[in-house]
């Protein structure tokens, strides 16, 4: 079963303004293993669950096409009005479910995405359409973010924390599929070779307002706000209050320093 919790408008512009960037580590790693297991020429790429776009943007200048399936219209029509790309094509569809030859891609990408895929179904199409030695690609990070300013950074984390046991009762099994670095996906994936790559650290400025932002962009936090509206917006506030207090700030607009670490599952088809 496809899962469906990010094709509101709103929730769909939320991941475009707030949702990180894959950072350039990560797109060398996949590139460098693509690479070595494949090589030259790099046809079509396939990013599934590919949302407003971050991660298929990434890939344009390395493939002749690109192509980025959702479930979400909502979130296509946010990657769609990224201009300048005119290799990338979106479509709306499940990962379970490809519209693509046999044998015709040859990567198959799926950042912070992959946990929300039924895995037998899923890893089926893969073996299905990827070409021999092309490669898959299931990056990700955990919500576990490390916050750092001034000398309150653990303070901070604390915050978070708390944060997120509170909105535990609304937290998808699915979350921690991904908080798990998508272990057992890896072991399911019926590939010999395949390896998984974690611990790449990545440190972003952000303001706490975009922190904000970004928790807002939580499938958790959505359900929240589903279920109790006017407390979850009044939750939100009282976090930001909370962080700007600890910080001795008054604006929104302090930056602080958000540590995450990236995952990467990769697997090359046989021959």
């Amino acid at each position: 079963m496809t899962h469906r919790l990010f094709e509101e408008k709103h929730h769909a512009s939320l991941y475009q303004r707030y949702r990180f960037i894959p950072p350039d580590a990560v797109k060398e790693l996949v590139l460098q293993y693509l690479d070595k297991k494949k090589g030259q020429p790099h046809m079509l790429a396939v990013d599934l669950g590919c949302g407003t776009g971050q991660n298929t943007r990434l890939l344009a200048p390395h493939f002749q096409q690109v192509v980025g399936i959702d479930i979400s219209e909502c979130q296509l029509e946010e990657a769609r009005a990224v201009p300048g790309l005119p290799n990338i094509t979106y479509r709306v569809g499940a990962a379970e479910e490809l519209p693509f030859a046999d044998g015709s891609v040859d990567l198959l990408t799926a950042a912070s995405a992959a946990h929300w895929f039924h895995p037998e179904r899923f890893l089926k199409e893969a073996g299905r359409i990827l070409r021999p030695r092309g490669c898959m690609a299931l990056l990700g990070y955990t919500d576990n973010l490390g916050i750092h300013y001034g000398s309150c950074g653990d303070r901070l984390s604390r915050i978070y924390t708390e944060m997120r046991e509170f909105l535990s009762p609304y937290t998808s099994s699915q979350v921690a599929v991904a908080n798990s670095r998508l272990q057992e996906l890896f072991d399911s994936i019926p590939f010999p070779d395949k390896e998984r790559v974690e611990g790449i650290e990545v440190k972003n400025q952000m303001s706490v307002r975009n922190l904000m932002g970004f928790i807002e962009s939580f499938s958790y936090y959505q359900a929240y706000l589903r279920a109790q509206p006017e407390a979850a917006r009044a939750f939100l506030q009282k976090t930001q209050a909370r962080f700007l207090e600890e910080m001795g700030a008054s604006s929104p607009d302090t930056v602080m320093e958000v540590q995450l670490k990236y995952f990467c599952v990769l697997a090359c088809k046989p021959h």
